[in-house]
């Protein structure tokens, strides 16, 4: 099983509170720290001192990490468009060495948008700009050198582009497409990701979602294709304790009001999560991203390196330096 950090800087914290909890996770054996690109908090509390844009802060992270893979879980495709995101994505792909991922989604939360002057159209036309970004900047990267790349649709239109700069994974990072959509996720994930995740479900509905995934790969003959077979991931709430008390002292924050839907948290002792994965594992999953929401306790991340990671089996990351990183979540 791989086990990444997922955070969520948009509570409250600066790029050095990231700096240091990506380093310790890359200390304590994590294959990736992966943040969420939000531009404000879900619910009352201000997320003092303010947002962090996500691929500044991991263009820097590439600088001072080394070996853990970096990434969003997930983009909003509102916030950018898709030809300057894949020029930044490859930047940052060769500035970590070939150590990115690209989780993208169609966005969601309204408030967010409304405060910072960004576009917010219906679901519909939401998802239709995600489609499209995704074939933009996957075949922006899949462009070789010397040539250039032209794409026509209802929203975006780019005529000869250059495709540059190439990232250092080929034909591009891993592309991450998750959700709760029964219909149009799974149909996006079968035809342009390398990972389909869904987020802070039970089991059971974790299963459900990847059987209509695996459906969907079925009908674009994907495991015939050049993507390679989709890696299934789960998103993981996480507040575990050496003690009930310590758990639940964790736990706190996730029982806050936000604008997020109900979610399968595990709370307890770290053998309660690692049952948890087991779980996961057995109907598909081959990836965790664990939300850890303090990025200020560094224990709470010790804990999980110490008394679960042990238990998952090891984890082979490949060099940062190596231009063989792997191309795809697999």
């Amino acid at each position: 099983m791989r086990v990444t950090v997922f955070t969520e800087p948009h509570r409250g914290a600066t790029y050095d509170d990231q700096l240091r909890f990506a380093r310790a996770a890359e200390a304590g054996g994590f294959e990736g720290f992966l943040r969420a690109d939000h531009y404000q908090f879900l619910g009352a509390d201000p997320g003092l001192p303010g947002p962090t844009d996500a691929w500044l802060t991991l263009a820097a992270l590439a600088r001072e990490t080394t070996r853990i893979r970096l990434g969003t879980l997930v983009t909003s495709a509102t916030f950018r468009l898709p030809g300057p995101l894949a020029v930044m994505v490859a930047q940052v792909d060769q500035m970590s060495g070939g150590r990115v991922e690209l989780g993208i989604g169609a966005g969601w939360y309204e408030r967010e948008h409304t405060s910072y002057g960004i576009p917010f159209p219906g679901v519909g036309e939401r998802f239709d700009r995600l489609a499209e970004q995704l074939e933009v900047i996957t075949g922006l990267w899949r462009t070789p050198v010397g040539e250039t790349y032209s794409f026509t649709g209802e929203h975006y239109r780019l005529v000869d582009a250059p495709a540059l700069p190439k990232p250092v994974q080929r034909p591009g990072p891993p592309v991450i497409v998750g959700g709760r959509g029964p219909k149009r996720t799974p149909e996006l994930a079968a035809r342009y990701a390398d990972e389909f995740n869904l987020p802070f479900k039970s089991v059971a509905e974790t299963a459900a979602a990847y059987e209509r995934v695996v459906e969907a790969c079925d009908r674009h003959g994907r495991p015939a294709s050049g993507r390679g077979p989709l890696v299934l991931s789960a998103a993981i709430a996480v507040a575990i304790g050496r003690t009930d008390a310590e758990a639940r002292l964790r736990a706190a924050p996730l029982h806050a009001r936000s604008a997020l839907p109900p979610e399968d948290a595990v709370v307890g002792s770290p053998a309660r999560l690692v049952d948890r994965i087991g779980e996961f594992a057995a109907v598909g999953a081959t990836r965790v991203h664990l939300r850890l929401v303090d990025l200020a306790d560094l224990d709470h991340l010790e804990l999980v390196a110490a008394e679960v990671l042990p238990h998952l089996g090891h984890v082979d990351v490949p060099s940062a330096e190596s231009p063989d990183a792997p191309a795809t979540g697999g």
